[in-house]
């Protein structure tokens, strides 16, 4: 049977005549051309985990280059010399995120009465709170009572001896009148005594001795009254004039007088920055603040593994092309030689740079020359790979056919093709290096740790040894390379996909 042709079921008003009045032209699109590299971000953009690694390893890199720029390096780098000891272990504060810098503790009464003695004679009292006071633990080895309180461990910090210069001395003083904080306190009869916080009588086994009224008995050292050597703000128990409070020990000759003075450790730190002590992160058993030191340590490792992987891809570009354009008994011969150096172990390689080459030339530089002896060689296999993919195709024999040599066929035609290949492998190598050099400072096998300079393995491994203690210490770090692996990993497979050219225009 035959069947009407499909057109004849449709009504007559949907068609219309074709307008044969003029030419008819291709009409101009109104839509602008995309090009490969905005597709690329058209694509990427679509990936919305990858946008948002993209944007967390920005943020990691923005606070690598800008915290070590804009903090003082002895404030955030070098806070190991005499003059800055022992703000060590300090846990976390920030207020604004109520982070207090306390923390719980159980203390013997003899460490309670040492605590509430520096209270009383800075007005800074590290006992916050008491949870329970004055009890018997049976379990305890020695019959003693403790108190559970909530201990402030910057108030903790307590007294510290500190020579000064007569230009420091004076200096201090200056400022103590100007803003009414006092940092200089009387030194005491006692020269042997080598606690600073033991400013107050006490028994034989360090528990004071209190007054009829309770309170703590001073054994401040006076001085006569020519000796104005201090002159500035004064604690409250300097209250007898006849007999002025010595602040300071006098050391050395009368031409180059030095001061041997009591400090508040808490008070000297405001006085040296400017501004109540405050760690982010806290501070190491060294005293340093992690927040800072840690945007140094990642400046450094995102510093070196960025100069990897340019001169990987430089060297595994040029080898790789090479490789595989030529193909033959050049590819054999150099295919060769990368499989002898690939099997030789990385870390083995590292060691016996680090005994050996480093003592010439620096455990930075030895590291260097570790990762590129053998790094570049993952890069020029993808670099020959592609080139056995493109130089086949028909624009290479036409390229070829117009008089195109070697290098132009090489560079200007095949290359740019695997240009997205290259990128992606170059980026992913930036974590990879990262964390091998973190597990090689970890391990102990790289040393990269001095004043002015870390390395975010080496406060990994500075940080393990107080793990049950003091976990902030490690924590940061450790937070920063997992932040950073996880993110890494997925902004490299977003990019992978964004640069594959058979996914182009898919949607």
């Amino acid at each position: 049977m035959n069947k009407k042709p499909v057109y004849e079921n449709i009504p007559k008003e949907l068609f219309s005549f074709v307008d044969r009045s003029g030419d008819i032209h291709d009409e101009k699109f109104d839509t602008k051309p995309i090009g490969y590299f905005k597709d690329v971000w058209m694509r990427f953009c679509k990936n919305k985990g990858s946008v948002v690694a993209a944007i967390i390893i920005l943020l990691l890199v923005l606070y690598a280059i800008f915290v070590p720029m804009f903090c003082e390096t002895s404030y955030s780098l070098a806070l190991t010399d005499t003059n800055y000891l022992n703000y060590t272990k300090l846990p976390p504060k920030a207020e604004w995120l109520g982070i207090d810098g306390c923390s719980k503790k159980t203390i013997n009464a003899n460490t309670y009465h040492q605590l509430k003695a520096i209270g009383v004679e800075t007005g800074l009292d590290p006992v916050v709170e008491v949870y329970k006071a004055d009890y018997v633990d049976p379990t305890a080895s020695k019959k003693s009572t403790f108190y559970d309180i909530k201990l402030d461990n910057y108030y903790n910090m307590g007294m510290l001896y500190l020579t000064l210069t007569t230009e420091q001395y004076e200096s201090i003083q200056a400022w103590q009148d100007e803003t009414g904080i006092q940092v200089i306190f009387p030194a005491i009869t006692d020269a042997k005594q080598t606690d600073a916080n033991i400013w107050y009588k006490a028994n034989k086994k360090g528990v004071p001795t209190l007054d009829k009224e309770g309170n703590y008995q001073s054994i401040y050292r006076t001085t006569t009254k020519e000796d104005t050597s201090y002159h500035s703000l004064r604690i409250a128990a300097d209250n007898d004039p006849e007999k002025p409070l010595a602040y300071a020990r006098v050391t050395g000759t009368s031409t180059a007088k030095g001061y041997i003075v009591r400090v508040s450790k808490y008070n000297y730190f405001q006085y040296r920055y400017g501004f109540e002590p405050t760690f982010l992160f806290g501070t190491n058993a060294r005293g340093q603040d992690i927040f800072t030191r840690l945007a140094a340590g990642a400046r450094f490792s995102f510093m070196l593994a960025i100069g990897i992987s340019v001169i990987n891809l430089f060297i595994g570009a040029i080898y790789g092309a090479i490789e595989g354009y030529y193909g033959g008994w050049v590819d054999m011969v150099m295919e060769r030689i990368s499989d002898v150096l690939g099997g030789i172990p990385f870390m083995i390689v590292t060691t016996l740079f680090q005994l050996h080459l480093a003592k010439r030339v620096g455990p930075i530089t030895a590291l260097l020359f570790a990762f590129v002896l053998t790094g570049w060689i993952g890069m020029a296999s993808r670099v020959r790979m592609q080139f056995y993919r493109f130089k086949g195709q028909e624009y290479i024999l036409a390229a070829r056919t117009l008089g195109a040599n070697d290098m132009r066929l090489m560079f200007k035609h095949i290359f740019p093709n695997s240009l997205g290949t290259l990128i992606t492998g170059s980026i992913l190598v930036i974590p990879g290096v990262i964390f091998s050099e973190s597990s090689l400072t970890y391990l102990g096998i790289v040393n990269l740790e001095s004043s002015t300079m870390t390395s975010v393995g080496t406060m990994l491994a500075n940080g393990k040894d107080f793990l049950a203690t003091d976990p902030y210490i490690i924590f940061f770090p450790a937070l920063f390379i997992a932040l950073l692996e996880i993110c890494f990993n997925l902004f490299g497979n977003g990019l992978r996909d964004a640069f594959n050219p058979s996914l182009r225009g898919v949607e």
